[in-house]
């Protein structure tokens, strides 16, 4: 359990979701003056924590295995991945759900509310913007993290 604890590949990836996480939250609070508590657990929004969670593995293991590293590569890769599913594929599902609530509310207004289902979620994806705040945050948090605890 030690060697879990403390494996910075871990601690410091898991670290940096939670402070995505709890940034989406004061996000939400500080634009709409509303407490949002599910976005501490949910996807979507600002900053993306998917993001986050992969730069600050890749930022760990570039700098603790190094940069030239087969390790750091296949980390690398599977940022860009999460990052363009965060941006791209998952946006695109997130807008197709908004269009598919619209037309089953307009179905469902010739029907009584209580065969009404839930709405599909519509906040699922990224912007390009809160991808980009990921990556800043999740390589800035796990630099700061590593030079701070001595590598």
């Amino acid at each position: 359990m030690y060697e879990i604890i403390m494996n910075k590949a871990l601690v410091i990836p898991a670290g940096v979701w939670v402070i995505s996480q709890v940034l989406k939250v004061l996000v939400v609070l500080a634009r709409e003056k509303r407490l949002e508590l599910q976005f501490l657990v949910g996807s979507g929004g600002m900053p993306s924590s998917h993001t986050a969670l992969v730069c600050s593995l890749a930022t760990v293991v570039g700098m603790t295995q190094g940069f030239g590293s087969v390790v750091f590569a296949v980390v690398a890769i599977l940022a860009m991945v999460v990052m363009y599913d965060a941006a791209g594929v998952r946006r695109a599902v997130g807008r197709q759900s908004a269009i598919l609530n619209r037309i089953v509310k307009e179905l469902l207004e010739k029907r009584p509310r209580d065969e009404v289902e839930r709405d599909l979620r519509e906040f699922i994806g990224h912007t390009p913007f809160q991808v980009i705040a990921g990556a800043v945050l999740g390589i800035s948090i796990a630099w700061l993290w590593l030079i701070i605890s001595g590598g």
